[in-house]
């Protein structure tokens, strides 16, 4: 299949490894001093390991490669670790107690909970809302904080080129997790914004084209970039700064990043 891949220049590579251990799906090893891509299938298209490279000897193409394989990923790295996580060509390192498997910003984990207000000496003082349950229900909830989605479809993939909604309005290019860890999203980023959303770790090939497309066609005032501080989001981020350049249109660009907390971070 045509995708886009990464391509090492092993005339400006160095050998620093920085490639090696940004790359979280393994595709990348040593040779005679040199990094190389080991198979196309471990390549998942995103580069991680593009800003690690001080001498910009890795770069984008997009050629016939095998698709990325996530099942041949994980059984890649766990290989490596159950070996010593040994590179080629590169001295024996000790095994990590827990070896990473695929993309790190899929790893599970637990969200601490919000806590909950220090009671004060008397139980009688603290405040309550004398409101009814109903009131708190998920209906009234919703009633109180209305959707700001501006259009439908809001998939990156399914939104039209050109459509009436896009006139004299921003653009926000959100990570699909964004709006779930944030709780505030709709009202602080969306309104006023076409919202168009997508994951590059789960959607086939790049956004860079339709985004391109969608600026160029349309009288689009701002373009915002909406992700999660995990590495795969790199991807969105740099799809839709190509397009923006590509687009030739002098409007803002900006990228917002958000922890799993749903903290402004960035």
């Amino acid at each position: 299949m045509l995708r886009r891949i990464i391509q090492i220049d092993e005339e400006k590579c160095t050998g620093c490894r920085l490639c090696v251990d940004a790359c979280h799906e393994g595709a990348i090893g040593m040779a005679n001093g040199k990094a190389r891509l080991l198979r196309d299938d471990y390549c998942d298209g995103l580069g991680d390991c593009l800003p690690a490279c001080p001498t910009d000897a890795i770069t984008f193409v997009e050629r016939e490669a095998a698709p990325y394989d996530e099942a041949a990923v994980t059984a890649h790295l766990t290989a490596r670790a159950a070996v010593g996580n040994v590179a080629e060509g590169a001295p024996a390192r000790s095994a990590p107690t827990s070896a990473p498997i695929g993309c790190p910003g899929a790893a599970p984990r637990t969200l601490p909970p919000t806590p909950a207000p220090t009671p004060g000496s008397c139980p009688g003082s603290r405040s309550r809302s004398l409101s009814s349950a109903a009131d708190a229900s998920p209906a009234n909830t919703a009633a109180a904080m209305p959707s700001r989605l501006a259009q439908w479809p809001a998939q990156i993939k399914l939104v039209p080129v050109s459509a009436p909604y896009y006139q004299s309005r921003g653009l926000l290019v959100a990570a699909d997790c964004t709006a779930f860890a944030c709780a505030s999203f709709h009202e602080r980023f969306m309104s006023g914004n076409v919202t168009v959303i997508g994951c590059p770790k789960l959607d086939e090939g790049s956004y860079t084209d339709k985004l391109a497309a969608i600026i160029a066609a349309n009288d689009i005032t701002s373009v915002t970039v909406a992700r999660m501080e995990v590495p795969c989001c790199c991807g969105l981020e740099r799809a839709a700064a190509d397009a923006h350049t590509r687009a030739g249109k002098d409007i803002p660009f900006d990228v917002i990043t958000f922890s799993v907390t749903g903290d402004v971070i960035g």
